[in-house]
């Protein structure tokens, strides 16, 4: 069964009694989990990532037109690389998602985002980078990942740089990693907004552990991930608004409540 946020069945008042795997880097997990503690669910931390700074960040706003941050993770590695940016006034400032876009509010930098789709096609609909061409942009954010930002921009005659700020890695997991789910009971509601958490998990979990996940529920933040997920044999797939932790949440809801049909 693959469901969605929008679906018309009354959602879950509570998570009480349901475990919810948080997939998100140990550093960067604490309010999706926070969130899960408050609608009386247990958070299961089962990281599908591992981020730290890169080692050599080169950060100079003002060498371009127009800084495009892909994650929120990538606008607090880009601060603690350079603690005294400053942005110059000219330049135009774009957000990947909502959350992108409120980190950059805390730290007083005003940004663009798509307001309905929150992911890197969305951004490259926005109006305002529909024509480009000759102008600088810096992708922030790290090595690997989707290109599309980049490739289509370039297609659009934009001079494009990468400004890598941190850099991704699989997690490290251990045997209390591994022991925590197991005692975890059914159902289980895993949440996952990486392609390359949920690939690092399917490589590195204990078959019986990655078994069990595929028979659970499942909700991904987009619908590229739910085609990922069907392609590595998960079967009871729910796809969210975005990735912020509200729209998991309630794509979450509306997974258990389905369940308990």
């Amino acid at each position: 069964m693959t469901g969605n946020g929008a679906s018309h069945v009354p959602p879950a008042s509570t998570l009480a009694e349901i475990a919810v795997v948080v997939t998100r880097p140990a550093s960067t997990s604490g309010p999706l989990a926070r969130r899960i503690g408050l609608l009386h669910g247990t958070p299961i931390r089962l990281p599908g990532l591992s981020v730290r700074a890169a080692a050599a960040p080169r950060f100079q706003a003002d060498r371009f037109d127009a800084l495009i941050f892909t994650s929120p993770t990538a606008v607090r590695f880009a601060f603690i690389a350079d603690r005294a940016m400053r942005i110059p006034r000219r330049a135009r400032i774009f957000a990947v998602g909502t959350g992108t876009q409120r980190a950059l509010a805390r730290r007083g930098v005003t940004s663009l985002a798509p307001s309905r789709r929150t992911d890197s096609e969305g951004l490259l609909a926005l109006p305002e980078l529909a024509e480009v061409r000759g102008r600088r942009f810096g992708i922030v954010g790290a090595p690997g990942g989707r290109d599309l930002i980049t490739a289509t921009l370039r297609a659009r005659g934009a001079q494009v740089e990468a400004i890598h700020v941190y850099e991704r890695g699989p997690p490290r997991l251990t045997r209390r990693h591994f022991d925590a789910l197991a005692r975890a009971p059914d159902p289980l509601i895993t949440l996952i907004s990486s392609g390359e958490a949920l690939a690092n998990l399917v490589t590195r979990l204990p078959p019986e552990a990655l078994a069990r996940l595929r028979r659970q529920m499942l909700v991904v933040s987009s619908a590229r991930l739910a085609t990922m997920a069907r392609a590595n044999a998960f079967e009871d797939i729910h796809v969210a608004a975005s990735a912020l932790p509200a729209d998991l949440l309630a794509a979450a809801q509306h997974a258990l409540a389905r369940h308990r049909l």
